[in-house]
């Protein structure tokens, strides 16, 4: 492929391969907690890391992780203490992220607004190889807690008060899923984009959901998804010259929307089916992400 031949293209293909990995891996909590637009405000929050990284002429993916945590962190706190407060009290945080990365790229020498695009959209001509280190670094430690903490994350996004009950340590869970998606928002953000990664966090885990009913085959899923749309996304944006971010939200949404077409008559199938078996007097049971729990 021609595409191959160049670079900055293969440094590109690698990171559309690693977001699709980690977004829809993280996502997949995020969706069960109800928290899906949790990773569109911390975007907002690094936005302000990415104009420190400018200022301070260090690189912007590392800043804006650590601005992200300290985002993330923060979200964590106003949810647990913030009661009625916590919705003006996030506001507050979300836009002061987007005023301080204007702000702070503003002041750096040199600095505009432009240089905010490719953080902002999405660029694959300016993915560099310090960049790649960084992604293939930060998308290690997501797939890592993802991976090998999903029963404790998937208990904790499901019911918090029964985790507690069996001795889960929640708020160390919800804090590392809040980090971990601070994580996934800077690895995201030089293929999508800060403004557009919430959408590749959670519509492929809505798309698998349309065919999958156990949340280990809806993960799987979601991750090919994820994979298959931001490796088009990044090939279409190459040959046609459109913008990478948008084009793979928009892949991601016409996934869903097929997915969704294709999934109608199943669901159909199975509510009959449903039906049936309750009219049989079978016991009725109710699945959560298809980890099946029976009713009381």
């Amino acid at each position: 492929m021609e595409l191959l031949d160049y670079a900055f293209m293969q440094r590109a293909l690698l990171a559309a391969v690693l977001v699709g990995i980690t977004a829809p891996a993280v996502g997949i909590y995020l969706v069960q907690r109800r928290q899906a637009l949790m990773g569109d405000g911390i975007g907002h929050v690094a936005m302000t890391g990415v104009g420190l990284g400018f200022l301070l002429s260090t690189s912007p993916v590392w800043m804006a992780t650590a601005v992200a945590i300290v985002g993330a962190v923060v979200m964590e706190l106003i949810r647990w203490y913030g009661k009625t407060r916590g919705d003006i009290a996030l506001a507050m945080l979300f836009y002061g992220g987007m005023a301080g990365g204007v702000m702070f790229i503003n002041l750096a020498p040199g600095g505009s607004n432009a240089n905010l695009q490719s953080y902002l959209f999405g660029s694959l001509s300016t993915v560099s190889e310090e960049d790649v280190s960084a992604i293939c670094l930060l998308a290690g430690f997501v797939v890592l807690v993802t991976v090998g903490l999903r029963r404790q994350l998937f208990a904790v996004s499901q019911d918090e008060e029964f985790a507690r009950v069996t001795g889960l340590p929640v708020r160390a869970l919800n804090l590392l899923t809040a980090v971990t998606a601070a994580v996934t928002v800077t690895v995201a953000m030089r293929v999508v984009g800060l403004l557009l990664v919430s959408a590749l966090m959670v519509v492929p885990v809505a798309a698998a959901q349309q065919l999958t009913k156990s949340f280990a085959v809806t993960f799987v899923v979601a991750v090919a998804i994820g994979v298959a749309v931001t490796l088009g996304g990044t090939v279409t944006s190459y040959y046609q010259d459109v913008p990478p971010g948008a084009t793979i939200v928009l892949l991601t949404i016409g996934a869903f929307v097929v997915l969704t077409v294709l999934a109608t008559p199943l669901a159909r199938r199975r509510a009959r089916a449903a039906a049936a078996a309750e009219a049989a007097g079978d016991p009725a049971e109710c699945s959560v992400m298809g980890e099946p729990v029976a009713k009381a």
